[in-house]
Order: structure tokens, then C-alpha cells, then sequence
């Protein structure tokens, strides 16, 4: 069974040095809080991968939407725009991906 597709938006970065990583993430839990269209978020810091596999990034963020046109509401939110200044300034790399997809194994 293939469940219905959703939009996932995943950022992977490096921050750059000195950042407070605390205050970045409590910013994007209060801004994913006050907007409807995220489904779910998530985010984590890698403890595990090797460092030249990890190539320098550090956090992931992972949200997911119903649809993509809730992602594109949420993009073009004021409070994602304001939020996205503060936090493109403190990223030394990213990686960006935004993709419809596709549930093989659900949750158990």
C-alpha cells in the first residue's frame, strides 16, 4: 500500500563558528508552531557519521506538509521570511531539498 504523497522540505547545514545552535532551534520550533501548513517537524544534530562523510554538516531539519501548496504557503509566510534572514546568516553550508514523497513502510 503507498500511502498519499506528501512534500517533504529537508535542510542539512553547517553553522558557521560561534553560532548559538540553541537559539537557532528554538526559533524554528516556535516558527513551525505558529504556522498551520507544517504537518511535522523534526530536527536532529549528527553524532554518528564519520567526519568525511559528514563533509563539515552538523544539523538536519526535516518538515512535512500535506501538500506542496502548503509549502509554498509556508515559504512565502512573513514569519518564515523574517525567520529565514536570521537564519541564512548564521549557515556557513546548506543543502536544500524539496521533494513530493513516496511512504513504503509507515510508522509503526
Amino acid at each position: 500500500m503507498v500511502a498519499m504523497m506528501e512534500f517533504k522540505h529537508l535542510v542539512i547545514v553547517k553553522f558557521k563558528e560561534g553560532v548559538v545552535v540553541e537559539e537557532l532551534t528554538k526559533g524554528m520550533e516556535k516558527l513551525v508552531s505558529e504556522i498551520d501548513a507544517v504537518k511535522s517537524f523534526e530536527w536532529g544534530e549528527d553524532i554518528e557519521s564519520l567526519d568525511v562523510l559528514r563533509q563539515g554538516f552538523t544539523h538536519a531539519f526535516f518538515m512535512t506538509f500535506s501538500k506542496k501548496e502548503d509549502f509554498a504557503a509556508f515559504q512565502s509566510h512573513p514569519n518564515h521570511i523574517e525567520f529565514s534572514a536570521t537564519f541564512s546568516a548564521a549557515i556557513e553550508k546548506i543543502v536544500l531539498l524539496d521533494f513530493p514523497s513516496t511512504l513504503v513502510k509507515a510508522p509503526a
